[in-house]
């Protein structure tokens, strides 16, 4: 493998951290300094200098403005995520997060995971709105992480993409990974991450598509990337190819992509429950100019 894919594997840090150190010339191989580039080859001696831990990420109690709890008991939260809103604190976000929100709510929530992301199980992208669950006990925060590891939860989503997906109900099973040019983005790449998407489309228009979207595993990224990939990007995202013309057409800034439903074995019980996010504004206006176009 190269050495930034290497140790970004190895160690768990970003390929950018990773270009970080061999300019810096901490990594070296076999003695000699090694280029992001370089491959790891087996039996080499590698030795990385490391850089000091980073300071922790300290969870501000902000209350967030839209964000809105569908169900609270002792074991979950469960809430609709606005737009604009991280899950967790993380370097260089300055915004609102959720458990920001929970805290500044007085919702206590699980000690279990890192001290910036506490009792969260799994994520939305900023830019993605909907409804999402926190664990607030530590038994539902294991029961919870290990239900989305086996992926036994239901998550539903709905995209607006571009075009008409043939055929309109499909699966897109292709591995995702970094980007190999730009770290801040996904991409299928071959030998990433299993990554598969079931999908139908639910109503056509002339230059969009709704469609209902099943996500069987959860990469980050995964229903923008896989679209993409197929030429049809979210409406919106122009991070993965979105046409920006239809986006202010439609009044979009931002991906329309809204996670709809979201469905597990309650970590109390076993008792399946349910919970279900509507449309934001936003989404539901660019829908409402969609369908006023026939």
């Amino acid at each position: 493998m190269r050495v930034d894919a290497g140790l970004s594997k190895l160690l768990g840090l970003s390929r950018t951290a990773v270009a970080t150190l061999t300019e810096a010339g901490d990594v070296l191989v076999d003695g000699r300094p090694a280029g992001k580039s370089d491959r790891l080859v087996a039996g080499s001696w590698l030795e990385v200098l490391l850089p000091a831990p980073e300071r922790p990420t300290v969870v501000a109690a902000v209350p967030v403005e839209g964000m809105v709890v569908l169900h609270e008991d002792d074991d979950i939260v469960v809430v609709d995520k606005p737009v604009g809103v991280a899950v967790h604190p993380s370097p260089g976000w300055t915004g609102p997060t959720v458990v920001g929100g929970l805290a500044a709510a007085g919702v206590r929530i699980a000690t279990s995971g890192a001290a910036e992301r506490q009792g969260v199980v799994h994520r939305l992208d900023a830019g993605t709105t909907g409804v999402m669950v926190v664990a607030k006990s530590e038994h539902a925060y294991s029961v919870l992480k290990r239900a989305f590891k086996e992926r036994t939860v239901t998550k539903c989503y709905h995209a607006l993409v571009q075009g008409h997906p043939d055929p309109t109900r499909g699966t897109i099973d292709a591995p995702i990974d970094r980007h190999p040019k730009h770290d801040y983005k996904f991409a299928v790449v071959a030998g990433g991450k299993p990554s598969v998407t079931h999908y139908e489309v639910t109503e056509a228009f002339r230059s969009a598509s709704l469609l209902d979207v099943r996500l069987e595993t959860g990469r980050t990224h995964q229903i923008r990337v896989h679209f993409a990939a197929l030429r049809h990007p979210c409406v919106g995202d122009l991070t993965y190819g979105a046409d920006p013309v239809l986006a202010r057409r439609l009044g979009i800034s931002r991906q329309w992509l809204h996670a709809r439903t979201l469905g597990f074995a309650h970590p109390a019980d076993g008792r399946w429950v349910e919970f279900t996010s509507e449309y934001p504004h936003d989404l539901q206006h660019a829908l409402d100019l969609l369908r006023e176009e026939y």
